[in-house]
């Protein structure tokens, strides 16, 4: 199934383009839920606060990857738009090659890196031992990361949204079955959830790989399409590796504030692995959106309808901002259920901090949904660069605020610098948005103009 975003009816082409990608991105956030609810409930709070750090490092290594391949994707999405379907497979190769090559290199360097890694999450002795086991099996799961997200990415770009939810489907399931074969059946412990969750990417990286190659053969490069082209690898590069970037600081920030989480003790450790897991399932369909939403940018950016981009920013703010206000008041109501389905009722401490960390930053979703669109926004319209400013601003403003008042006001600062750099971000990305819009349509109506000049 294939959607043409530069036709039809705006809303209806985001909401059926982007379900899919919402529906995956819930089954990838379920079976990485099925890993904590395991753990958590059946192995300790230990093991909970080795595996919520390690999913903080985990989020950090694997943005560069998804990043490259969100990056790549753009370029495919405008190609798409333009009718340049000859250049976009050599756009596919060159991509690929480059994204693999440095897959290599990342899971190559975290294992050499890998105690100066545990290090700088400033994970209490007790944990070491765990996060370490857990680490050795996840990291041997890079590459499927890769192969997944650069498929997706590519499918996405035609308009095919509903193959990853697929493939990911089959990696839930899988994955549910081994989490509780391998930790409860066979008393594999933290290494067997790794191990399932290892298992489960392999399947649907390999599932959508082989449904790329058997149901859009037109995408296949072929051998002149195999060849090192400079000015597409550069306009890859220019988006791919600036939104990698974006990716790789906002996690990099997100380990820093885990990091400051980890000093206050294994309780507070548990309770915000346990929070971050809500966060991701509640805020996690606004992501998703706006990841739609980025194609639907570039591809009508690379047709050239204007109408369509600023007709679609309007409705894309609506649909995302009322669903985020909607989980906010679910999630402000629920806290205390829905930290319990990771912590132990008998853990009343860790319930205690983590229903404060969900009524203090969760009640300020619609600062993160409208910062996804934005981000969206600007690496639809191969600005990038100010997707970074952006993250740069959001996170460093998180960091910062953290680390200066928790010493004061304890985990409570923490949680509420959080989302005062969402809309720090969010203020400086609407200022800069209509100058953005104006400068791209002026520049690229020049290039028709100059396009049509008789040549002498």
């Amino acid at each position: 199934m294939q959607t043409d975003l530069t036709q039809g009816s705006i809303r209806r082409g985001l909401i059926t383009f982007s379900l899919p990608l919402i529906a995956g991105n819930l089954l990838q956030q379920f079976y990485n839920v099925v890993d904590t609810w395991v753990v958590g409930r059946f192995l300790g709070n230990i093991a909970l606060a080795a595996v919520g750090s390690a999913f903080s490092l985990m989020n950090l290594l694997t943005s560069l990857l998804l990043g490259l391949c969100m990056g790549s994707g753009v370029v495919f999405s405008q190609l798409y738009g333009e009718g340049s379907r000859e250049r976009m497979k050599t756009a596919l190769f060159n991509a690929f090659v480059m994204i693999a090559l440095l897959a290599l290199v990342l899971t190559g360097a975290s294992y050499a890196l890998l105690p100066q890694l545990i290090a700088l999450l400033r994970v209490p002795p007790e944990a070491v031992g765990e996060i370490t086991e857990y680490l050795l099996v996840i990291f041997s799961g890079m590459g499927f990361v890769f192969l997944y997200n650069f498929f997706s990415a590519a499918l996405r770009s035609v308009g095919n949204s509903l193959a990853s939810l697929l493939f990911l489907l089959l990696a839930t399931v899988v994955n549910i079955a081994l989490d509780l074969l391998f930790v409860l059946g066979f008393g594999w412990g933290v290494a067997g959830a790794a191990g399932a969750t290892v298992i489960a990417q392999a399947l649907s990286a390999a599932g959508i790989a082989g449904y790329g190659f058997l149901r859009h053969r037109e995408l296949i490069p072929r051998r002149e399409h195999m060849r090192m082209d400079r000015t597409l690898l550069r306009r890859i590069a220019g988006v791919s590796v600036l939104t990698s970037v974006q990716q790789s600081i906002m996690n990099f920030g997100i380990l820093m504030v885990q990091s400051l989480v980890n000093s206050f003790g294994i309780a507070t450790m548990a309770a915000f692995a346990a929070g971050v897991k809500i966060d991701a399932f509640a805020y996690s369909p606004a992501q998703d959106f706006a990841n739609g939403f980025s194609t639907f940018i570039a591809q009508n950016t690379g047709a050239g309808r204007a109408d369509r981009v600023r007709r679609g920013i309007r409705e894309a703010a609506v649909m995302s901002l009322s669903f985020c206000a909607v989980i906010s008041l679910l999630v402000f109501l629920f806290a205390r259920p829905l930290l319990m389905l990771f912590i132990d009722p008998g853990e009343g401490e860790s319930l205690a901090i983590g229903v404060g960390y969900l009524r203090t930053e969760g009640v300020f979703y619609v600062g993160i949904g409208l910062l996804f669109l934005l981000y969206a926004t600007y690496r639809g319209l191969e600005r990038a660069g100010m997707s970074v400013i952006l993250t740069v601003i959001s996170l460093g403003l998180r960091v910062i605020l953290a680390y200066a008042f928790a010493p004061l006001f304890g985990v409570t600062a923490i949680w509420l610098s959080i989302p005062i750099g969402w809309f720090i971000a969010d203020a400086a990305g609407l200022l800069r948005l209509k100058k953005t819009l104006l400068s791209l349509w002026e520049s690229r109506e020049k290039q028709k103009r100059g396009s049509a000049q008789p040549s002498a």
